[in-house]
């Protein structure tokens, strides 16, 4: 049977030679085309690219209608049947062509299959279970590789290439070699004995893969890298996840990342804070296809995670817009400046093109917090996605990308302080756009940029009925304000790539700008009582940041060893601005209609049941005129990054970095980093550096005179601005920069083919963290207000943990299984609270320190099964959240309810979230090459929290936590690729 199909096969490739060898000596009617024009085609569909001399094509023709619907692999192997070329797999998807008649036997095709001419014959080593093969290994440029690795894949033993490139060593019989050398494409390939192979690798510079975080080197591939890096594939990780924002899509990829959904935070609720390693969320630096991104002017204030910080807000760049994430687990102030003290976030964005990819997502939640399966649903989410691409000139490419997204509103179980508790609903649209073009031999423009709109709502805590903060006229019931916003978020970037004298240049200047808006509705301002409005504009604030920087670098070799130089300098502007709203969101008025100032005498102030009515739209008072705050400040600095290959097994990396501010001064930071190769299955790397990171303009001059609930009891705060005089009446210095010492030390194992091992510990030293203070009494202060708090660098903290990811993969026939497991142990304490003279349980209390230490939760572990069976995969992921222990608002009543015991007093205070593990199920199926049809449940048993009491911070019966509170998410997506 096997001979009679054989046969079958022969006589077919026989027939479709001579037909088409007929059909082009014959005519050139409209059923053939141009080879050139067919393999354009090709191109187009597969996204591979061809490369040729110019000539070789000439006069050659194809007919079109064979290929129509093959796969890139049955159309490979039907160009070699009918035409007279050889097609060389270089790898990354670049094919070279040649005749049959100019390649040599030692010529390869692919990495699968070798076709070899007709005449070579095969000595008798061949026939024994060990051979002998011979070859030289070359560059790009036809430069012979020195040092090139050769591992049999099965057995990993091997050899390395000498000096002028040649290698030759024993292998088992029909065993592949994985050919490799640095900063260049590896090949796997099967070798044969009695032949001179010539191998070429594609230099580093053409290769994406090694453009990484961390390390400047445009030769440095990712595995020989000396710091912990994490890269998640957009399109692959996107069919095992349920996730529609870069947050949560994060949280359940990366188990050091950290990204919690606040309720009853205010401006937190809009957009959330996310943290490395339990770090604030000001240390970690975001970057865009390697160029900084701007941070949000939101500073976290109430009741929050990364209480006093500003972070990035990442839901502003849309995922359809993001090819990967490259996350570099390690202090790199010392090569990218301040906010680096936890590490990098590098988006690289889409770069396809002829191609438009649709997605589609519809969700929603169980709403039923007692139920595994639900009886009512709600936060029904709507996505739709559409990225496209299209070429610019000869390697050149534009992309844009547009998004929009509704998610809906939740309500959870609240407490007497809050009838409406929840995730905030969100409406967010998106456009992003990339593109490179080659304007010159090695020259190229790029650019890239968006634009995002977020309008948001999100439910404060209730103002009852009874209460002189409800007017009884508008609301006989009380009421429940809202707090929405209208938040902008744009960025461009352009530069420019080039290279002089072999060393590459790249000139770029990056515009960001966020604008975040306040509009309180179903509120009112209790002075003007029954002619109150219920809707307010009450201002907000805009951080605007310009960057421009001019790098250079370049790699040199030597007979023995090479090493790579990166200089550089950047100019930065940041400006600050709060602007006021509409009079009636921050004023009270007195029994005239006149705003209250220190001039108005107290029997003319408005009452309801003998309390003062407060001024100002309820949920969230306006800024006023006193408020605003316009504020810029500059920033330059000067860097050198160098990468020393002593060999093929040992490198060290070091950065030196200076800068300056305009507002506080100097900084210097450095860093050491190393890797040695042990074996060839196992690589040991390390660092040390210095970090810091510079006060935020908002830390700086942020103020605002709001409502602070203790309890269910509400109090007026003012936050002063760190250069308010009241600020130095209480000893509080002006702020200066964070100061960081960051440790590592792990190891990257190989253990098999498709068994890989990385282990990274690290040590982290923070001094001078910016805190945000608890309430002083300010009543002797004469200014009008209950409580004034502040911002100040206020602790020092240290921080030890261990990163783990473990992968492993095996393909059976038609059906392929992976099981990842991955997971981060963290433990923070506090070394010092630098409160002078001031009280230290008022200045940065029991309450505040187990706030700061929830932002770093003590581990995660993602255990996830990944099964594909021909057009089917599906996932199943476990996630296990750690305990988590907050102090609640008991901790300020009075020590005689507690038996006049501190100890009874705290112990009643702690809440204690339990460990909680969520199960994620996603299934997925091609249904043919355009369309993928996806579903499943993230939270698929709607396991919560732990269930607290009424004296939670956000109101209801839970506080933030890494987990969040909406229970399952049950999701259909449909993907369309064109």
């Amino acid at each position: 049977m096997v001979q009679k199909l054989l046969f079958i096969k022969l006589t077919l490739i026989v027939f479709v030679s001579f037909a088409f060898q007929t059909t082009t000596a014959q005519e050139r009617d409209k059923k053939t085309i141009p080879l050139a024009s067919l393999l354009d085609k090709i191109s187009n569909k597969h996204k591979v690219f061809f490369t040729y001399n110019a000539n070789l094509l000439t006069n050659k023709y194809i007919q079109e209608e064979g290929f129509t619907n093959l796969t890139l692999k049955e159309t490979f192997s039907l160009l070699k049947k009918i035409t007279p070329f050889l097609f060389d797999d270089l790898g990354n998807n670049y094919y070279v062509i040649y005749t049959k008649k100019e390649v040599d036997e030692s010529r390869f095709l692919s990495k699968e299959k070798f076709i070899f001419s007709g005449n070579f014959s095969i000595d008798t080593t061949f026939n024994r279970n060990k051979v002998i093969v011979r070859g030289i290994v070359l560059s790009s440029e036809n430069t012979p590789l020195s040092g090139a690795t050769l591992q049999e894949s099965e057995t990993l033993s091997g050899t390395t290439t000498n000096k002028d490139g040649t290698f030759e060593f024993e292998i088992q019989k029909e065993n592949s070699v994985d050919i490799c050398f640095l900063g260049h494409t590896s090949q796997t390939l099967k070798l044969t004995p009695n032949i001179f192979h010539t191998i070429v690798l594609l230099s580093g510079q053409e290769l994406e893969e090694v453009q990484v975080v961390g390390s400047r080197n445009k030769k440095r591939v990712a595995n020989d890298t000396p710091v912990a890096i994490d890269f998640i594939d957009i399109e692959k990780t996107a069919s095992k996840s349920s996730q529609v924002e870069i947050n949560q899509f994060l949280q359940y990829a990366i188990p050091s990342f950290n990204a919690t959904k606040q309720s009853g935070a205010d401006g937190a609720d809009h957009i959330d804070p996310a943290t490395i390693r339990g770090l604030g969320p000001d240390q970690t630096l975001v970057l865009i296809n390697g160029k900084r991104r701007h941070q949000a002017s939101l500073i976290n204030l109430y009741g929050t995670r990364g209480r006093g910080n500003s972070g990035t807000d990442l839901n502003a760049i849309p995922i359809s817009a993001i090819k990967r994430i490259e996350l570099l687990r390690d202090g790199a102030s010392a090569q990218y400046g301040s906010d680096a003290i936890a590490g990098v976030l590098n988006i690289v964005l889409n770069d396809s093109d002829n191609e438009l990819n649709v997605s589609s997502t519809l969700g929603f939640n169980n709403a039923d917090s007692n139920a595994v399966f639900p009886n009512r649903v709600d936060g029904f989410t709507y996505k739709l996605g559409l990225n496209y691409g299209a070429k610019i000139s000869k390697g050149g490419f534009v992309n844009f990308s547009a998004e929009v997204l509704s998610i809906d509103n939740t309500i959870r179980p609240a407490t007497k302080a809050r009838e409406k508790f929840g995730q905030a609903g969100v409406k967010n649209a998106s456009i992003f756009v990339n593109s490179e073009i080659p304007i010159y031999n090695n020259t190229k423009l790029y650019f890239n940029g968006g634009f995002n709109y977020k309008n948001t709502e999100a439910f404060a805590f209730t103002r009852k009925l009874d209460s002189e903060r409800n007017v009884l006229d508008i609301y006989p019931t009380g009421f429940n304000p809202l707090i929405t916003s209208n938040i902008l978020d744009n960025s461009f970037s352009f530069g420019m790539l080039t290279s002089f004298k072999e060393w590459n240049v790249d000139v770029s200047n990056t515009f960001g700008r966020n604008n975040f808006q306040y509009f309180i509705k179903n509120t009112l301002n209790a002075t003007l009582e029954e002619n109150s409005p219920t809707e307010f504009d009450a201002g907000g604030h805009q951080l605007i940041q310009n960057t421009t920087n001019i790098d250079f670098s370049k790699y040199f070799t030597t007979e023995t060893y090479g090493f790579n130089i990166a200089l550089g300098l950047e100019y930065r502007l940041d400006k600050y601005i709060i602007f006021s709203g509409e009079e009636g969101s921050y004023a009270s008025y007195d029994i005239n209609g006149i705003i209250v100032n220190s001039q108005t005498p107290v029997s003319d102030y408005k009452r309801y049941n003998g309390e003062i009515r407060p001024g100002g739209s309820q949920g969230f008072p306006g800024y006023s005129p006193e408020n605003e705050v316009d504020r810029n400040r500059s920033n330059s600095s000067i860097y050198l990054d160098t990468e020393i290959d002593f060999s093929k097994k040992f490198m060290i990396g070091t950065a030196l970095r200076y800068e300056f501010y305009s507002d506080f001064g100097s900084t210097l930071n450095y860093k050491f980093a190393s890797r040695y190769k042990i074996t060839q299955k196992l690589n040991l790397r390390g660092s040390f550096s210095t970090g810091f990171r510079a006060p935020s303009l908002a830390q700086s001059y942020y103020n605002l005179t709001f409502t602070n609930f203790i309890g269910d009891t509400p109090f007026e705060s003012l936050l002063i601005a760190n250069n308010s005089p009241i600020a130095r009446r209480l000893d509080i210095d002006r702020l200066k920069e964070e100061k960081a010492r960051n440790y590592s030390l792990g190891f990257t194992a190989k253990l098999s083919p498709t068994f890989n091992v990385t282990v990274d510990g690290y040590h982290v030293f923070i001094e001078d963290r910016i805190i945000l203070s608890g309430n002083f009494d300010a009543s002797n202060l004469g200014i009008g207000i209950d409580n004034v708090q502040f911002f100040a660098n206020g602790v020092d903290t240290e921080t030890t943990g261990l990163d783990v990811v473990l992968n492993w993969e095996k393909k059976m026939g038609d059906s392929e299984l992976s099981i990842d497991f991955s997971g981060n142990i963290n433990y923070m304490h506090i070394t010092k609270v630098k409160n002078k003279l001031l009280d230290s349980e008022t200045f940065f209390g029991e309450r505040d320190r187990q706030f700061l230490l929830a932002s770093a939760p003590k581990s995660k572990f993602n255990l996830g099964f990944n099964y594909k069976y021909k057009k089917l995969k599906t996932a199943l992921n476990f996630t296990r959240f750690s305990q988590i222990k907050l102090i609640d608002w008991q901790i300020n009543q009075d020590v005689t309810n507690f038996n006049n015991s501190a100890s009874e007093r705290l112990a009643a205070a702690t809440d204690i979230y339990q460990p909680k593990i969520t199960t994620d199920l996603h299934f997925s199926y091609q249904l043919n090459s355009i369309i993928n049809l996806q579903l499943g449940a993230n939270n698929l048993l709607n396991i919560y929290p732990t269930k607290q009491n009424s004296y939670t911070d956000s109101g209801g019966l839970w506080d933030a936590t890494q987990m969040g509170t909406n229970g399952s998410f049950y999701y259909t997506k449909l993907n369309l690729k064109l």
